[in-house]
């Protein structure tokens, strides 16, 4: 068990051994390697509280510690990599194949609290930040993260995310989305560019009110998720990669959760 204080955030036992397989291996030279169970529990209460970095409890490592593993594995892609592995393995547990053949994509507008790289105006929402830009399985479990500048429209926005989908996921057939990624040629591009069809689901006519529409629940349900993750209120980061980054690490904390329970 972690020696310092027990907060709700840290790891269970079950949690960190799932994560512990996935971290590159500690350097053999230099200092005495660090406490990475630790490291990462630090990490998530950052995450879960949205505390700033100096203000994490005295009981954690020094906060310069731990900021420095956390930039440093945004920038290898180890957070990536960990979150990928996990997912996969949600997947299987849900008795589907590692990769998905259909995803739901969305946006949602923040505002932004520290200023930083891509903060703009979006007309529509009134919201002065950022896009959080995400494609989604039919579990909901997060595939590709964009956080862009909000005053592009979602179709603008839409083609970062596509172009990280052909990167990666190969066996990926069909995206839905809502009526907004229906303009500017962008189904069309999607399909030439990407071999991806983009097929909108329309909202029902005459229906006034809430509407539960199909395939795009799931990520709207994916956004309710991550906000429960304080750190995710709002864009407090300067670099848009360290908002992608803590998007990446609360589906981690939620995907540990998951499979550590499916375990007892």
């Amino acid at each position: 068990m972690s020696p310092g204080k027990e907060y709700a955030s840290n790891l269970t036992e079950k949690q960190w051994q799932l994560i512990r397989r996935l971290l590159p291996k500690p350097k053999r030279l230099g200092r005495k390697p660090i406490n990475r169970r630790e490291i990462i529990n630090a990490i998530l209460y950052w995450n879960r509280t949205g505390c700033q970095w100096r203000y994490l409890p005295s009981d954690f490592p020094n906060w310069n510690t731990v900021y420095g593993v956390f930039r440093r594995w945004r920038i290898d892609g180890t957070w990536k990599k960990i979150h990928d592995k996990l997912r996969e393995k949600v997947r299987k547990a849900a008795g589907k194949k590692p990769t998905p053949t259909a995803a739901i994509i969305d946006s949602q507008s923040v505002k932004s609290a520290e200023g930083g790289e891509q903060c703009e105006y979006d007309a529509g929402k009134k919201v002065t930040g950022r896009k959080r830009h995400i494609a989604v399985d039919t579990l909901g479990m997060v595939l590709v993260v964009v956080v862009h500048a909000a005053n592009l429209q979602d179709y603008e926005g839409a083609h970062f995310v596509f172009h990280r989908i052909k990167e990666t996921y190969r066996r990926l057939k069909v995206v839905f989305a809502d009526s907004a990624y229906g303009k500017c040629g962008l189904p069309a591009w999607a399909k030439e560019t990407c071999r991806v069809v983009l097929q909108t689901v329309l909202r029902p006519v005459n229906v006034k009110g809430f509407v539960v529409l199909p395939k795009r629940w799931i990520v709207e349900r994916t956004f309710a998720w991550l906000n429960r993750h304080r750190r995710l209120s709002k864009d407090y980061e300067r670099l848009t990669e360290n908002s992608e980054a803590a998007i990446y690490i609360a589906m981690i904390d939620l995907m540990t959760r998951r499979l550590a329970r499916a375990e007892n």
